[in-house]
């Protein structure tokens, strides 16, 4: 069963608006892609020029979270520099990685 972003209440399947909070529920799909460490920074630059990205999360081989990028970052391209630095960073580390990218539906 899915959560409400805002309240991370339980919400139905099917609901448009959480029962709790009123917040307007998106559709939302994800996706997984296991890449290397060298494909990373650009895998995610790649990703966030596509657009419709609500979040995009880069986990270790561990299945631990190493950083979670939200879809305004991708908005304003200055903003973006610490974290495609981040992922510099995380690329010398990890030998493989997993993005899950999670996209609005329309």
């Amino acid at each position: 069963m899915p959560y409400c972003p805002k309240c991370r209440k339980q919400v139905l399947e099917d609901a448009q608006y959480c029962i709790s909070c009123g917040t307007y529920l998106e559709k939302i799909t994800s996706e997984e892609f296991s890449i290397t460490g060298e494909d990373l920074i650009k895998k995610v630059n790649e990703l966030i020029h596509e657009g419709n990205i609500r979040r995009i999360i880069v986990k270790n081989e561990k299945g631990e979270n190493l950083v979670e990028i939200p879809a305004t970052i991708g908005v304003v391209g200055a903003i973006l520099t610490p974290w495609i630095a981040a992922l510099g960073v995380i690329t010398s580390l990890a030998t493989k990685c997993t993005i899950i990218v999670e996209r609005k539906v329309e």
